[in-house]
């Protein structure tokens, strides 16, 4: 075998000039995705401790912010197959950035930005530099590198400056940077997403975004044990074990109603709009994840018959009306498939209603309502449409039997 032909030393390689489609996620890149776990876990802390507009908006940017750094990156391992020693090495000083941004959550307003924000900084230096190595794999990589490199540079740049810029304009500066990118991929003739190289493999995004999915919904089940845990299981009321048999059942049924209604779906066509929609729908939907995560911690601060603890109920709530949208969002975006026959938008808009009802009356009514009106928003996206698809299967079979 020949020295570029061993994966330690071949060079990256664009997917479309692949011989053979290759779409499975690469170790590194799920050793990439293991830090989340933390950052996830640290991120739902800091909402726990900051039950207010403010610390929610706080929380909401720093998520946002992260999740483009992952996304930016997965986009790459998409675009580009790359398992060389040298891109091992970078991926794990992204790696090691993204510690230093996860060691900076707890203490964000104080002394752990400007460490969050120059740590930012250089990691999408280092995506920029993913890019900047690819130009010289020919003409048709040249162009695309050159771009995309460019943009990331430049925005590291105003990153690192917004570290050193005085709160609350620093936060500003920071935000711009976000959404510039953003603008890069998406404006008319100026974004990337127009040059035609700029097609990631679609079913190794799915993938990527599904395995992400995971993470984030479980850690709700952190959330759960670890607080059950400092509270003591051997001391609670048995009205405490069951909410928190409810919740554990609640963070299955999140997962059950992605992968079997949207999970690794593939963007039913690759015009621009289709593309944008697929990628903010999983922000927001990973988002309302964490959301419900931590949300579902306050089942063990509770009995039956206490309010459910105002700020948890609120957030759970809204976080499961942004989750069953975005999910009726992703699946207008993607390719069709059988079980969106029975899961339809009526069935969305009917888990909207219940959730929304239990944000109305979550103050005023004892915890096992709350669960009951809440519980049936969820769990009503995955009874009907199973019951649908058993009657309607069972009686087009009954009509095709001789």
């Amino acid at each position: 075998m020949a020295l570029e032909e061993h994966p330690m030393w071949r060079k990256p390689k664009h997917h479309l000039d692949l011989e053979e489609e290759h779409n499975h996620v690469h170790w590194v890149e799920l050793f990439y995705d293991l830090i989340h776990v933390v950052i996830i876990f640290l991120l739902g802390n800091y909402l726990s401790d900051h039950m207010t507009v403010t610390g929610f908006l706080t929380f909401a940017g720093l998520f946002i912010a992260i999740w483009f750094a992952w996304a930016d990156s997965s986009v790459f391992n998409s675009l580009f197959v790359s398992t060389d020693i040298k891109h091992r090495l970078i991926m794990a000083t992204q790696i090691v950035t993204a510690m230093v941004m996860a060691a900076s959550i707890p203490k964000i307003h104080a002394d752990g930005w400007i460490f969050f924000a120059l740590a930012y900084s250089v990691n999408r230096l280092i995506t920029g530099y993913l890019y900047f190595r690819t130009r010289k794999l020919g003409e048709n990589e040249k162009a695309l590198a050159s771009r995309v490199s460019r943009n990331f540079f430049i925005l590291s740049a105003v990153f690192a400056v917004s570290a050193f810029i005085p709160t609350p304009f620093g936060y500003v500066v920071f935000g711009l940077g976000i959404l510039s990118i953003q603008l890069l991929y998406m404006l008319p003739k100026v974004g990337v997403l127009d040059n035609k190289r700029f097609l990631p493999r679609f079913g190794h995004m799915s993938e990527r975004f599904a395995l992400l999915l995971l993470i984030v919904v479980g850690e709700g089940f952190f959330k759960l044990v670890v607080t059950l845990t400092e509270k003591g299981i051997y001391k609670v009321d048995p009205s405490v074990i069951v909410n928190f048999v409810f919740g554990g059942f609640s963070v299955f049924v999140l997962c059950w109603i992605y992968f079997d209604f949207v999970g690794n779906g593939k963007p039913k066509n690759t015009q621009k709009s289709t593309l944008v929609n697929w990628w903010l729908a999983h922000l927001f939907l990973m988002l309302a994840a964490v959301m419900i995560g931590v949300a579902l911690a306050g089942e063990v601060k509770v009995g039956f018959w206490d309010p459910y603890p105002l700020g948890y109920g609120v957030i759970g709530c809204l976080g499961l009306m942004l989750y069953l949208s975005c999910l009726l969002w992703i699946q207008f975006n993607i390719e069709q498939r059988v079980a969106h026959r029975f899961a339809t938008a009526k069935i969305r808009c009917v888990g909207l209603a219940l959730a929304l009802l239990t944000l109305i009356v979550v103050p005023y009514v004892p915890a096992i309502v709350g669960n009951l009106l809440w519980g049936s928003a969820l769990f009503s996206q995955i009874a009907i449409p199973l019951t649908r698809a058993y009657m309607t299967l069972s009686k087009e079979e009954a009509e095709a039997s001789p």
